[in-house]
Parts: C-alpha cells; structure tokens; sequence
C-alpha cells in the first residue's frame, strides 16, 4: 500500500476513534440492575424546565454488556450540536444481550425516574432492526408510557406473521422508516402493520427509501431524498422534519 494511503488509514481510523471517545463522553454510562446504558443529559441543562426523553434502541450489532456497542450513527446524529441546541432532551440508550422485553421496559422506566427536571408527557421511543422490532414491542407493552414511536427496518411481528394487539397502539404517534429492497427484515411485514393501522384510522406514518436495504438507520432522523411517505389517517401529522414531528407529540 502506498505511503500516503497508509497515512489516511490512519488519519481516519484516529478521527473514528476520537468520534467514539467524544461520543462516550457526551453518553455517561450508567446502568439499572444488570442492564448497562448510556445517558445523555439536555446541553445546557436548566432545572426549571422539563425534558422529553428520546430512548433508543440498538439493533443486532449492538448487542452485548461492555455498554459501550450500543451507541450507533443515530446517537451520533442526536449528539449533534446545533440538534441538541434546538431540541433539549436526554437520550437514554440501553444495551442488551436479547431481544427487547418487559424487563428491559421496567428497568428503563426505572432509569428515567432517576433522572432530574423529566417530562413524563414526552418520553419518546426509537430503535433501527432489532431496535426497531423492539420499539413496537415495548410500545405494545405500555401503550399509555409512549408520547411517539420512530421505528426504522423493524415490525414488530411475530414469527408467525401476526401482528400483536395492533388496536393497543393505533393511538400513539408513529413514523416507521424501512428500505424496500430490505432482506433483513422484509417491507411486506412493517406494510402488514401499516395496513392494519389503516383498518383501524391509526396515527401511524411509513417511509419508504427507495431502493435501499437493511441499513437505513442514518437516514430516519436527518432524511434523505428517496422517501415516500403514506399516512394510515387524516390524524397524521404531515410535518416532514423527524425531529420536529417528534418533539410535537405529547401524551396530553
């Protein structure tokens, strides 16, 4: 390999690292019970106000107890500066061995009372692949917790094809996000949830990004230009930016 190719492996694998070590900073670990997570508090934080809580739910390849994995392209995104400027939040970001379930729900429900000036209103829920099957499962576990719900390259289906329960959660806001060329995780199932939610006059949106795969999770949160948004009732808001669609939803 050529000297100066070398030198940019370097270069970039350092930037990486220094991205991660930032990131981990931003992200205090902590942990409830035996579940590790990471929290990042509201920049500037003012004791007067109240936060949303964004949770975030890590795919497959987060998978583990170092609680370190968990942290992926769209917690980068959320630690962002400007974003973090113009919506303060915590982003708690759990880590787990398995797939989402109750206990993980009561330990995060558990976590978030720890932590100071919260907006019980405004606990949102998001997560890409396993992370996103995981979003509608918690969801469906608790439906009266959730402000909103971000779903991306999930379904929350069963191995048999059945959806649980749709009718528990056809009142809670959700923008689901999946490529349709995905073979992780096919579009026809999050399309199996998204007609049921027709059936019922849900609050569900779906974005499709055309002609991408499984690895669509940098994109739910800043878009992108090859997505088609269908809407499962007039109740749905027709805000195209996710992050201000978000922090509109409340339980009130």
């Amino acid at each position: 390999m050529p000297k100066w190719l070398t030198a940019l492996a370097i270069l970039l694998t350092c930037s990486s690292v220094n991205a991660q070590n930032n990131l981990h900073t931003l992200y205090k670990a902590q942990s409830i019970g035996d579940m590790p997570c990471r929290v990042m508090a509201p920049i500037q934080f003012d004791k007067q106000k109240k936060y949303p809580v964004i949770v975030s739910l890590h795919g497959g390849g987060g998978k583990g107890t170092g609680n370190k994995k968990q942290l992926k392209d769209w917690n980068h995104q959320l630690a962002n500066k400007s974003r973090r400027e113009q919506f303060p939040c915590y982003v708690v970001a759990p880590q787990s061995n398995e797939l989402w379930n109750a206990d993980h729900l009561n330990k995060l429900k558990s976590l978030i009372q720890t932590l100071p000036s919260i907006d019980m209103d405004r606990i949102y829920l998001m997560g890409h692949s396993m992370g996103g099957h995981g979003t509608y499962i918690l969801l469906q576990l608790d439906p009266k917790y959730f402000a909103a719900a971000a779903p991306s390259a999930g379904s929350g289906l069963k191995r048999t094809g059945k959806f649980i329960e749709p009718e528990k959660i056809k009142d809670i806001p959700i923008w689901a996000f999946h490529g349709d060329n995905d073979r992780v995780c096919p579009i026809e199932k999050d399309l199996a949830v998204f007609r049921e939610m027709q059936k019922l006059g849900g609050n569900m949106k779906l974005t499709t990004w055309k002609g991408d795969n499984h690895g669509v999770s940098a994109k739910f949160i800043v878009g992108a230009n090859n997505g088609v948004t269908q809407f499962s009732s007039q109740r749905c808001s027709k805000e195209p930016d996710f992050m201000t669609w978000l922090f509109a939803q409340s339980r009130e």
